[in-house]
């Protein structure tokens, strides 16, 4: 048996890995996947396939080099006993906090939020695709995924519509203290998203660090919205919260565009 391991230059934060298992699923020759989110690899035990398990990682444009591939003895893993039942949490996390900041979000008129919402739900769609499709055809986990990323990214465009009327038309300014209070229980959100799927790796991963929190996208996307309510105070300007929400509608259509690679 051989171990490869990978580093990934764009994956902080659990919503890749799952992406990544996805792609990985339908590989015989993998015995087993071993991630590393603060450090950024991945460790394929595998028979064979390299060039294919190389070919399929970079499709995802993840950024995946390999670094070294050698021989192992290793036979046994320890598996996470507890995987669906905190693929479950995380999910109905991020989904509650989707209804949430959208819902705050149109209240308040801050696009930053409503922005948010959707890579939070994003995050549920990768979560769901996982747990929907186990058990499941190869073709059904592709319709799946195909279904996802378009609505998303359909999302995504109303999104960027919706900031091009606010910036050349005459809008109230949003809410600053509704999007600053809120972006912060999104924080802590993702905090524990990411503290209870990095528990589920080994023992040495139960305590999580702070370096392996900030390095994600969904932390940074929440300080993100919490200094644009700010500036939103400072510079009595709605810009702020418009120019924060086109980059996470951004970052919302490439995570899309990832899912959908899925379905190919």
């Amino acid at each position: 048996m051989k171990k490869t391991v990978f580093h990934i230059s764009k994956m902080d934060c659990p919503s890749e890995e799952n992406l990544i298992r996805m792609k990985l699923d339908g590989f015989s020759a993998i015995k087993n996947l071993d991630f590393n989110i603060s450090e950024r690899t991945l460790t394929v035990f595998h028979e064979g396939q390299l060039n294919s398990i190389e070919e399929a990682l970079e499709a995802l444009n993840l950024g995946a080099k390999k670094t070294t591939s050698e021989e192992t003895n290793q036979t046994t893993f320890q598996e996470a006993s507890h995987q669906k039942k905190l693929l479950w949490s995380v999910l109905a996390i991020n989904f509650v906090f989707f209804l949430i900041e959208i819902t705050t979000g149109l209240i308040s008129k801050s696009m930053g939020l409503v922005a948010d919402s959707l890579d939070m739900l994003a995050d549920s769609f990768v979560y769901g695709i996982s747990l929907f499709a186990v058990g499941g055809s190869m073709i059904r986990k592709k319709r799946i995924a195909k279904l996802a990323g378009y609505f998303q990214i359909t999302l995504a465009l109303i999104g960027f519509i919706e900031v091009l009327r606010r910036f050349f038309g005459a809008e109230r300014l949003p809410d600053f203290s509704t999007m600053i209070i809120v972006s912060i229980f999104a924080l802590i959100a993702n905090g524990i998203c990411l503290y209870l799927l990095q528990k589920s790796k080994s023992k040495d991963e139960a305590h999580m660090k702070a370096s392996m929190i900030f390095t994600s996208n969904d932390v940074i996307i929440n300080l993100g919205v919490i200094v644009a309510g700010l500036l939103v105070n400072w510079l009595h300007s709605n810009k702020p919260d418009l120019i924060i929400g086109s980059i996470v509608f951004v970052l919302v259509i490439q995570g899309a565009i990832r899912i959908l690679r899925l379905g190919k």
